[in-house]
């Protein structure tokens, strides 16, 4: 049986290729280091303990195996429209329409939500800053730099993820240092390895509890696919986007892991609050100067380089869909400096839209919007797992060309992250918040699907 050559029926990207493995390296590196990783793990910590490390650790192998199996993908048919059309190629055209418009509303809404954060973390210096001019000048900045080139967001987002990097980078080695017995200049009163195990035990809540804490374990990763859709304009794309996603398992290691279980050996676990950052806590323990206006300045940074990204994603992502006939076509359209012009200007709007849902809505129009991105993810995240299985068949049948990028341990590996999704999905129940979120995800399927039979019956009269 003769190999298929999808690329050849591919639409004709059209892209340039400005961004180099440097700049795909640190947007590997710093893709899923978001404000959860800086504030959210405060609540995290009061809720499990230090059990968080190994709910982290679960969570960080199924993104691993996400990430691999996107990057196998990859490998086969390097697409900046890879979480479109790759369910589109190997589970059916419904599945890259429902992956495709799923993940372009679930970054825009995250989106949204973190550009109204950086408003409100602004207001730390400037207080009578309004959150809605700080959130809509961010986008507006944003967007002149998705506008500029494709090289111009790389540099940008190379500074953005290299800021981040060095942040959690300095907690881990003062962090290692003041735990070991040298001489140290910061003192932080009370730090030792016995943290993790001295009050009430490594599992002070019980086994159970940590449950609730692995959804936001998990999303806390969230933005390491985006990796996938810089493809069309990646220097050597096969080879880069081997780097970047070979450095996931240190990623995951070294920034999650390692800050975890720094946190928790420098301070009892305890002593960690809801709703304030772990790394503000730790570095005024250690009489760090202007800690708190340091690590909101990097937590401001963090908010903006995931805007940046998304404008990034969900233009390149709303353009593939275009060029295949199931969105706008004019969205299709690149412009001079062979940028989406049109498609980012279409997310940016919506991303507008969803900075004025989060002001000026009721607050259940907002829960309503947070838990589409939820169950988004999952979908997307759940549908590159399928994709990879399909591929796998592909190549078992003679109708796809074999990657040697291959998914360690796959099809065992691959189940186990299917598990992992699927807990958070029987997880949600258990809430009213959780089931909430089950039932606006299951109203935006049906809401595809609609969309869907539109979209098929607008190209048959139009074919006919």
């Amino acid at each position: 049986m003769t190999r298929a050559e999808p690329s050849s029926t591919a639409p004709q990207e059209g892209y340039r290729r400005g961004l180099s493995v440097r700049m795909i390296r640190m947007m590997a590196l710093g893709g899923a280091i978001g404000t959860g990783l800086f504030y959210g793990t405060g609540t995290a910590i009061h809720e499990a303990g230090p059990a968080l490390l190994l709910v982290f650790a679960v969570a960080g192998l199924a993104i691993f195996v996400i990430s691999r199996a996107l990057g196998e993908l990859l490998d086969y048919r390097p697409t900046s429209g890879s979480l479109y059309e790759y369910p589109r190629e190997f589970l059916g055209p419904f599945a890259g329409f429902l992956g495709g418009w799923t993940y372009w509303v679930t970054v825009c809404v995250s989106c949204a939500a973190e550009v109204t954060a950086a408003g409100k973390y602004l207001q730390f210096w400037w207080p009578q800053a309004p959150v809605w001019a700080t959130a809509f000048g961010f986008l507006v900045a944003l967007a002149l730099v998705n506008l500029a080139s494709a090289r111009v967001y790389g540099e940008t987002e190379f500074w953005f993820a290299g800021l981040k990097v060095a942040t959690i980078l300095s907690l881990v080695f003062f962090g290692v240092w003041a735990l070991l017995p040298v001489p140290h200049l910061l003192q932080v009163p009370g730090a030792g390895f016995s943290n993790l195990w001295r009050d009430d035990g490594f599992f002070p809540h019980g086994a159970l509890a940590l449950a609730p804490v692995l959804p936001l374990a998990l999303f806390a990763y969230a933005g390491v696919e985006q990796v996938g859709l810089t493809a069309g304009e990646a220097q050597d794309p096969k080879r880069t986007l081997r780097k970047a996603v070979t450095s996931i398992p240190l990623r995951i290691a070294v920034f999650y892991l390692g800050a975890l279980a720094v946190l928790l050996c420098l301070r009892g676990w305890r002593s960690y609050e809801p709703g304030q950052s772990p790394f503000v806590a730790v570095f005024a323990d250690a009489g760090v100067p202007f800690a708190a206006g340091i690590v909101n300045f990097v937590v401001l940074t963090a908010a903006a380089s995931s805007c940046n990204s998304s404008m990034y994603s969900t233009a390149r992502l709303l353009r593939a869909i275009a060029l295949r006939g199931e969105g706008p076509g004019r969205l299709g359209a690149l412009s001079a400096r062979a940028v989406p012009a049109r498609a980012l200007a279409v997310s940016a709007v919506v991303m507008v839209a969803g900075v004025c849902v989060n002001l000026f809505a009721p607050q259940a129009a907002w829960v309503a919007l947070i838990s589409l991105a939820t169950v988004g993810l999952i979908v997307v995240w759940g549908l590159i797992l399928a994709s990879h299985s399909g591929y796998r068949r592909h190549v078992a049948a003679g109708k796809a060309a074999r990657s040697d990028f291959r998914l360690p341990l796959a099809p065992l590996s691959t189940a186990f992250a299917g598990l992992v999704l699927a807990s958070v999905l029987v997880e949600q129940g258990f809430s009213g918040d959780g089931r909430v979120v089950l039932m606006v995800g299951a109203a935006w399927v049906l809401a595809v699907g609609a969309g869907w039979r539109l979209s098929r019956a607008a190209r048959s009269t139009v074919g006919g």
